[in-house]
């Protein structure tokens, strides 16, 4: 299965749960990719006592996730590419949905 998930949160708990299950859903062999949009963008930067987002995040790309962030969104907050996240756009993101099984948001 193809699994897309759209993070437009900036919660961590919701944010790192998306992940735990692009994580989940990778090491069952599944594809996975995630776009970052909106206040989702901030995900490097959320981390609480019990959901380090960032380190979540590289556990997803590590076990194969591909993650994408809104360029416009990061523009917005004067923010950059990371090693992580590609910067992406419109298009991206029809392209995703359009070509996934199935589509979450988060």
């Amino acid at each position: 299965m193809k699994l897309a998930l759209i993070v437009s949160s900036n919660d961590p708990e919701t944010v790192w749960n998306a992940l735990r299950l692009g994580v989940y859903a990778l090491k069952a062999g599944d594809a996975v990719a995630a776009f970052l949009l909106g206040k989702g963008v901030e995900a490097e930067q959320l981390r609480e006592a019990n959901f380090d987002v960032p380190d979540m995040l590289g556990q997803f790309a590590a076990a194969g996730g591909n993650v994408l962030a809104c360029g416009t969104c990061l523009k917005l907050r004067q923010d950059a590419e990371s090693g992580v996240c590609s910067i992406s756009t419109m298009k991206d993101l029809y392209e995703l949905v359009r070509d996934h099984d199935k589509v979450l948001t988060f």
